[in-house]
């Protein structure tokens, strides 16, 4: 919604809008474009009453604003419908989908033709550091959108990507997520085939072949061109790579396309997560007229993404990250990718499980299974979690632990860690500050001299 926000500002329109802790990136984009955000959802919020109000889906019936939004007959629509109605009509749009990797595959997809100077409008669920900013209008005829299944409002309950009637398709992968409003994985795999059959005939599907859960979907019916990839080959992969270089962090990886090699990424970024997501993004700009040459290129100076292993910040050797992951599947890729690159040294993972999902409790009998590669493992277990987080804190033995308060947990973690360690702290929300209160903490052992020893 924020990135909207700040399209509708670019498009010429006053915006003003209403949510409850807002946090950066996005707060400090919002504050940058002059938009004010309005804490809190009352009717007041429709004074004066606006042109169109754009209701997002964190809303429901019985909000203040959107029992007087009904009342007063004021016209409104959903983010995906606006966009749709407004900026994509005529637009070539490249929609990247999928359980895992939307974001950062959305990101290097944008900068792929950004380099290529075709300046492309995006919008994005996170802030790529070669933008700085989530979203923009860009210049036509393409752009790129981060295709999230979630419901797209109160009033409508369809999948947010329907809505985007892309020409150019990334599917990376597909898991069961969002048990608030999905009961099954079949479920799920219902709304993906519902974007499948939209994308026309003279588009393009670009999809990992090595999901199963995809090829269901796709034979669910398929009425345009397939082009698959994987990281290790196999059947329908036309875009495969190999990871090359001293270290097996896939920071370094051969591009093949057809088996035939094409180039080698060499670029900031670690984990075969992210290689997939580099060649989902070289294959997706190819079909929009980028040579795979000038792709691999662009990907060599791509920056990274905010809130995907970024470093926060390093005090007395211990190195502080902040990662949006929040399922099992992406906490092991994350915590694998560090691995890789760190070797035998010493991972801390500090996890919310703050995603509904998360909340209800589906992930837990798989979620100290995505923690075991790290060294000590932190749990923050508020007391309104709504299930008992014992069992995994149990299944990880001794390297489990637990928290009910975010400051305390700073104090533990600070005693905890020693020069060398890598304290990776994972979750889709703002964790209450954690990682600036842990490097406080860190700061203020380091001043009394009471660092951890090494």
């Amino acid at each position: 919604m924020g990135g909207i926000a700040a399209i509708a500002r670019a498009a010429g329109h006053r915006v003003t809008g209403s949510d409850r802790n807002v946090y950066p990136p996005m707060s400090t984009q919002l504050e940058s474009l002059g938009i004010d955000v309005i804490q809190g959802f009352e009717a007041a919020q429709l004074d004066p009453a606006p042109d169109i109000v754009v209701v997002g889906n964190v809303m429901t019936r019985g909000s203040p604003v959107v029992e007087a939004l009904l009342e007063r007959g004021l016209p409104y629509t959903s983010g995906p419908e606006w966009l749709a109605r407004e900026v994509l009509k005529d637009r070539w749009v490249l929609a990247v989908a999928g359980t895992h990797g939307k974001t950062t595959t959305s990101s290097l997809l944008a900068w792929i033709l950004e380099h290529a100077g075709l300046a492309p409008g995006f919008l994005i669920g996170g802030v790529p550091a070669n933008f700085d900013t989530s979203a923009r209008l860009g210049r036509d005829p393409f752009f790129v959108i981060e295709a999230d299944e979630y419901d797209t409002a109160f009033f409508d309950k369809r999948a947010k990507f329907v809505h985007y009637r892309p020409r150019t398709a990334i599917l990376n992968n597909l898991e069961y997520d969002h048990a608030d409003i999905y009961p099954d994985v079949a479920s799920i795999q219902r709304q993906f085939h519902h974007l499948v059959r939209i994308v026309p005939g003279g588009g393009r599907i670009i999809w990992n072949s090595g999901d199963e859960r995809l090829r269901e979907t796709l034979a669910m019916g398929c009425w345009t061109p397939l082009e698959g990839f994987a990281r290790g080959g196999g059947k329908d992969a036309y875009w495969t790579a190999k990871p090359k270089g001293a270290v097996d962090d896939y920071s370094q990886f051969e591009v093949l396309e057809a088996g035939k090699p094409r180039g080698t990424v060499q670029w900031s970024l670690i984990g075969a997560h992210n290689m997939e997501n580099g060649l989902a993004a070289i294959a997706a700009a190819r079909h929009a007229g980028v040579t795979v040459e000038h792709a691999i290129d662009a990907l060599e100076s791509f920056q990274g993404v905010a809130r995907r292993m970024q470093v926060r910040g390093e005090v007395n050797g211990i190195r502080v990250y902040d990662d949006f992951a929040h399922h099992p599947t992406a906490i092991t890729t994350t915590i694998d990718g560090l691995r890789r690159r760190v070797g035998r040294a010493r991972i801390i993972a500090v996890l919310e499980p703050r995603s509904n999902t998360m909340r209800m409790g589906v992930h837990q009998e798989t979620l100290a299974a995505s923690l075991s590669d790290a060294d000590e493992v932190w749990l923050y277990a508020p007391a309104d979690i709504g299930w008992n987080t014992g069992a995994v804190v149990a299944g990880l033995g001794p390297r489990g632990h637990s928290s009910q308060d975010i400051e305390s947990l700073a104090r533990e973690l600070a005693k905890t860690a020693r020069s060398g360690d890598h304290v990776l702290i994972m979750s889709n929300g703002g964790f209450g500050g954690l990682h600036g209160k842990l490097l406080a903490e860190l700061e203020r052992s380091a001043r009394s001299g009471a660092a951890p020893d090494a």
